[in-house]
């Protein structure tokens, strides 16, 4: 099931977004910002992608405490302490396998967007750092993602007044390139 369009109810509602979502290429894992987003798999401790970066620099006791919290199911996400990381808190973001776009994988990944960000907003974090998630080892068509991802926080933060400022963090400026141009169709400012 796709998820529905996204369009903003005014010009406004897009003009009000500017300055609250960014596009950065670099290492998340060395984002100074409140929280970053680990895509991870179900079980909290996959290894795969940006994942082996974050525990790499984060330390093994962001995996004890991993292991602590358990498993997390796709769409959903777990909030754990950062450790050696320049942020503070990571949100462990479970996306879909991509099997086609026909079995809900575009809400399953809007979910956990949008959970990321609850939990963002419920720790009164003001600033969140988002990879790709799913387009990795979940083989998530990357533009699609990027659609998803844009469409989710920039609805997200219309519908919220808690001031989240929102980073979309890419190793390649390619891959911030297709960001930047999913925004622009969006009207959203940078």
């Amino acid at each position: 099931m796709p998820v529905p369009r996204f369009e903003f109810p005014t010009q406004d509602a897009a003009d009000g977004l500017a300055g609250r979502i960014e596009v950065r290429t670099g290492d998340l894992a060395q984002l100074a910002v409140d929280a970053i987003v680990n895509a991870t798999c179900s079980s909290l401790v996959g290894g795969g992608g940006v994942e082996v970066a974050i525990h790499r620099v984060a330390g093994p006791k962001l995996l004890e405490e991993c292991r602590e919290v358990g498993s997390c199911p796709p769409g959903e996400a777990r909030l754990t302490g950062g450790y050696e990381l320049p942020a503070r808190w990571v949100i462990h973001a479970v996306g879909p396998l991509w099997r086609g776009g026909g079995r809900g994988e575009a809400l399953t990944l809007a979910a956990c967007y949008t959970e990321s960000l609850r939990l963002a907003e419920r720790g009164e974090i003001g600033a969140v750092a988002f990879p790709a998630v799913a387009t990795g080892a979940g083989g998530y068509p990357f533009a699609e993602a990027a659609q998803v991802a844009v469409r989710t926080v920039a609805a997200w933060l219309v519908a919220h007044e808690w001031p989240l400022r929102v980073v979309f963090c890419c190793r390649r400026e390619a891959k911030t390139g297709i960001y930047r141009e999913v925004l622009a169709r969006f009207a959203i400012k940078l």
